[in-house]
């Protein structure tokens, strides 16, 4: 009996999943990967697994990744201290060279586990096909160095990658005038790509588990908001910090036409698939609908 349960759970969690699979065959999904799923090589093979299983059912995902902490390491290895203003790295020639070789060690790692998975990756920098085109960012004024915003996403490339069945991995490098490399939030470019190919899903792993209406009471996790919500609450102050840009990202990508913005604890095991595939999901949603 123990046994015919657990495989007639099994069933129903697949059971579960259909329609949502049915939903979103062929739709584009943007993840946008960091923070700890990044660090944890079993939460990063846990991700990767994920991806693999959404794309081999049908969705069309695209990987977006970080590396601030692993660039740090190095900073500090050649002598020298990080140096942020407001968030952003302050990023002279030398530590932006740093900063893409970094970014291309990890981004060649995550094509590799892509692979191991059965899956055609194709590992990209927003300078190949110049597909991120950036001008320089200030911070309230101030010059950090070779750091980007994105002004223009060149799709040309993705389109013809998602065509051939591939799943890009793109690492967080802009190309700016006289065609030198910028260093760019790697929100920024999941936004970004998101809004340029007019995605169904973006996807940001972040270490907390969702929007709080009190970060002390876990109870008050906002499950689904509208723009309206999520707009008051940055209003209101109800949320502050690194969540600030966070909410904001998501709510441009919505008003840009994406269908849904997800904040999800990329610390959960498979926390892609439960909020993919199942009816209650997990995180934050935010969506442009009014909800009753």
């Amino acid at each position: 009996m123990q046994i015919e349960s657990e495989i007639m759970l099994k069933a129903q969690t697949l059971i579960e999943a259909l329609p949502y699979i049915r939903k979103f065959n062929g739709a584009k999904i943007i993840v946008k990967y960091g923070g700890s799923a990044m660090l944890d090589e079993e939460l990063k093979h846990n991700v990767i697994k994920d991806v693999a299983l959404l794309k081999l059912i049908g969705m069309k995902p695209i990987i977006v990744h970080g590396g601030g902490k692993e660039i740090s390491k190095w900073i500090r290895l050649l002598g020298k201290e990080p140096e942020f203003v407001n968030g952003l790295r302050v990023t002279d020639e030398e530590t932006m060279e740093v900063a893409e070789m970094v970014l291309n060690k990890v981004n060649k790692s995550l094509v590799a586990m892509m692979g191991k998975q059965g899956i055609k990756a194709v590992g990209l920098s927003g300078r190949d096909g110049k597909m991120l085109q950036v001008e320089k960012k200030f911070s309230d004024g101030k010059d950090i160095g070779y750091v980007g915003q994105v002004t223009k996403v060149n799709t040309d490339l993705l389109d013809s990658l998602i065509e051939d069945d591939y799943v890009p991995v793109i690492a967080p490098v802009g190309l700016g005038k006289e065609w030198k490399a910028y260093n760019i939030n790697a929100d920024d470019v999941a936004c970004a790509v998101a809004k340029a190919i007019h995605a169904e899903k973006l996807v940001f792993l972040t270490d907390i588990e969702g929007v709080y209406i009190d970060p002390e009471d876990k109870n008050t996790l906002i499950s689904e908001m509208n723009l309206q919500v999520a707009k008051q609450l940055i209003a209101d102050g109800v949320v502050g910090g690194g969540m600030i840009p966070k909410l904001t990202n998501c709510i441009e990508a919505v008003e840009s036409g994406v269908g849904r913005v997800h904040i999800l604890d990329g610390r959960q095991e498979h926390c892609l698939l439960l909020e993919f595939l199942t009816e209650k999901g997990i995180g934050t949603a935010i969506v442009k609908e009014a909800l009753f």
